[in-house]
């Protein structure tokens, strides 16, 4: 590889580096061609991709893009993934490979500028796809609402039966029409009507003060005894009566 060709790839690789939102490395000895290929395949689907470059070139491509961090990375041999994608969805797919093939050991890696760690690597193969969070987020986002929704359609139930209750309890406690205007036509004639009944009952009715005359049929049926009278006692009138009867 010529000057120019050195060149070119370093440029490459600094183009890589800033575009990057995660890189990941990994010493990938032990690794065929034909894994490799199989490697870039699962990890285009996170739109990532894997590169075996010189640690002398990747040095220089660090340096020109700016980031420092990388170069702690560089000593081995060491294979990096750019991703642009999904992180997570990367470290997956370099995770599984590594657990299938027993290779590609994680070195490390940055993500937004920040170093990390084999182990912060492992985490980051081990969360929810980008998909997956995103439809947690929705279901999330969409589950007060579809709560608010039902509340809302259970206050409106609620509010319609117990409108419904009151309107029969409502016609219960009201006499029918045709009950009331029967009473309504039936009041004018029962009132006359109980007015002259108690003033025939309380004319007939003999007033208790008054004094009780006798009955006609009484006196009239029976006739009266004569009483004798009795014999008078006084002297004077016996001689009246002999005389009067001497003179005749």
């Amino acid at each position: 590889m010529n000057r120019a060709e050195k060149a070119a790839v370093i440029d490459e690789i600094a183009a890589n580096i800033t575009d990057a939102s995660a890189i990941f490395a990994v010493d990938y000895r032990g690794i065929t061609v034909e894994q490799a290929r199989d490697l870039r395949t699962r990890l285009r689907a996170a739109d990532a991709t894997f590169r075996v470059v010189k640690n002398s070139l990747t040095e220089r491509a660090a340096d020109a893009a700016g980031a420092e961090r990388l170069k702690a990375l560089l000593e081995g041999p060491t294979a990096l993934t750019f991703v642009r994608g999904d992180g997570a969805a990367a470290a997956k797919a370099l995770a599984d490979f590594a657990r299938a093939t027993q290779l590609l050991a994680f070195k490390g890696g940055l993500m937004d500028g920040a170093a990390l760690s084999p182990a912060e690597v492992t985490a980051i193969s081990r969360l929810p796809s980008r998909e997956v969070l995103y439809g947690q987020l929705v279901g999330l986002v969409a589950s007060p609402i579809s709560g608010l929704a039902r509340t809302l359609n259970a206050l409106i139930a609620n509010l319609a039966v117990g409108l419904g209750q009151v309107r029969d309890q409502k016609q219960a406690s009201e006499p029918a029409p045709a009950d009331s205007a029967g009473s309504e036509a039936q009041a004018p004639t029962d009132e006359p009507s109980d007015e002259p009944a108690d003033q025939t009952a309380a004319a007939q009715q003999p007033d208790a003060s008054e004094p009780k005359e006798e009955s006609p049929q009484a006196s009239s049926d029976v006739p009266e005894e004569e009483s004798p009278q009795a014999p008078s006692d006084d002297p004077e009138d016996a001689p009246t009566d002999a005389s009067t009867s001497d003179d005749e």
